[in-house]
C-alpha cells in the first residue's frame, strides 16, 4: 500500500518531466526555421502548423540553408 502511495505521488512529477522534454524537442525542431517563418510566413503563424509548413514550402527557394535542411530531414 505504501508503494502504491509513493508511485501515485510521483506521477505528477513524471508527467511534468515528459511535457518539458516534448517542449524542448519541439523547440529544437522549430528553431531551424523560426526566422524564416517570421520573415516569409508571419501572416500565417496563427493558422496552424500545416499552413505554416505550406507557406515555407511555397518560399523554399528563399529559405535559409538551416531551414531548408530541417525541412529536408523531416521529409518535406
Amino acid at each position: 500500500m505504501i508503494r502504491f502511495a509513493v508511485v501515485l505521488s510521483l506521477l505528477p512529477l513524471l508527467a511534468v518531466t515528459a511535457v518539458a522534454s516534448a517542449q524542448t524537442a519541439a523547440e529544437k525542431h522549430n528553431s531551424g526555421c523560426a526566422r524564416d517563418v517570421a520573415k516569409y510566413c508571419r501572416a500565417q503563424m496563427n493558422d496552424g502548423d500545416m499552413v505554416v509548413l505550406s507557406c515555407l514550402k511555397a518560399h523554399r527557394a528563399k529559405l535559409s540553408k538551416k531551414c531548408a535542411r530541417t525541412l529536408a530531414v523531416h521529409g518535406h
